[in-house]
């Protein structure tokens, strides 16, 4: 079985140098720990995991300083209790936000999907008490707590770095003069490949500077009517549970989702969860917008398949399509204030973001 992540294999190597393959293929916590940590990359579409891997890190923390190669003694314990694990996560980088779904039910779900003949759970709930199966603590008679936290801690390592690079990058755009470097600094983050956070920060950044633009005209009589310019609120944290709503507009009321372009199931799924009140799409992608509504349209046709009410429930529902071209496009027509205005947000949004 192939060893994913470059940092893993390298510390199993020095942890297990003739057998650590072996090794791998005989632990599921290794594998499962490899599969959940694809967000190293700069390129990786991939959610942080923070809740699952700080869920299990937690308990092998503990569990190193208690019962590291003492099996016999482990069998007969109750667990940890909650409160201490849930400190310990939260006093991690980027944990301070985390929710308790992880030890509840999250990772035994992600464990069971990934693994569907493991014959126990990961984590075992015992009256409000965590601890791990004593199955995957051990391979081929190995306890292997130590490698899999040092294998946690390198990620977050990995991950400090990654997070403090864009910031650099920030400070270095904010010092920049020439306004048309900073615009092409911003173009550069903008990418079908750039991390599904940083688009969404990118993206409402851009979008709230365009619309400030706009003008409208909005009063309850005639003589109470007042002009308005548009104003683009975020509605909470990128993997906050919002309903399908990451932005939302004033005084129009509208709904803008962030996302990527390769499920469209997923955009039926946003569009059913506000119960079919129209959508503004932010789409993670170079297509255009005509090829996105065509693919999209098909796609709604099939589900469909000819019944007129659903087909035009899903099509009503779409308000707008807006990709990375137009986010290019408007952010060319902006002032040299607005340019700076926006480079102040995506520092401030992805601190906040981060837990920076």
């Amino acid at each position: 079985m192939t060893i994913t992540e470059t940092f893993i294999r390298d510390i199993l190597t020095e942890d297990f140098p003739t057998d650590f393959q072996q090794i791998y293929d005989a632990s599921c916590l290794l594998q499962y720990l490899d599969k959940k940590m694809k967000a190293v990359h700069g390129n990786s579409k991939s959610r942080r995991s923070l809740a699952s891997i700080y869920a299990l890190y937690a308990i092998l923390h503990f569990y190193q300083e208690d019962f590291y190669r003492q099996p016999d003694l482990y069998r007969d314990f109750d667990g940890y209790d909650y409160m201490r694990l849930f400190h310990f996560c939260r006093s991690l980088y980027g944990g301070s936000k985390l929710q308790n779904h992880a030890f509840n039910s999250r990772v035994n779900g992600e464990f069971r999907n990934k693994f569907p003949n493991a014959q126990n759970d990961l984590i075992i709930n015992h009256n409000g008490k965590y601890l791990l199966h004593i199955d995957y603590l051990y391979a081929n008679g190995y306890d292997i707590s130590g490698t899999c936290c040092r294998i946690v801690q390198t990620y977050i390592d990995l991950l400090m770095v990654k997070d403090h690079t864009l910031l650099s990058t920030l400070q270095y755009m904010e010092e920049l003069t020439d306004y048309a470097e900073k615009i092409q600094q911003i173009n550069d983050l903008l990418t079908e490949n750039t991390e599904a956070r940083i688009f969404e920060i990118i993206s409402y950044a851009i979008l709230k500077n365009h619309y400030s633009d706009i003008k409208v005209y909005f009063g309850y009589t005639p003589e109470s009517v007042k002009e308005e310019s548009l104003q683009l609120y975020k509605a909470g944290r990128t993997n906050a549970n919002d309903g399908g709503i990451d932005f939302v507009m004033r005084p129009v009321g509208r709904f803008f989702q962030v996302t990527e372009v390769n499920n469209y199931d997923k955009y039926l799924l946003d569009i059913d969860k506000v119960l079919h009140f129209p959508i503004t799409f932010v789409i993670k992608t170079t297509s255009s917008c005509a090829q996105v509504q065509k693919e999209l349209a098909t796609y709604i046709d099939k589900r469909a398949n000819g019944m007129r009410v659903i087909k035009e429930r899903y099509q009503n529902a779409i308000e707008e399509i807006i990709t990375i071209h137009e986010l290019r496009e408007w952010l060319h027509m902006l002032s040299e204030n607005e340019v700076d205005t926006i480079i102040r947000d995506i520092g401030i949004y992805y601190k906040l973001e981060m837990n920076i």
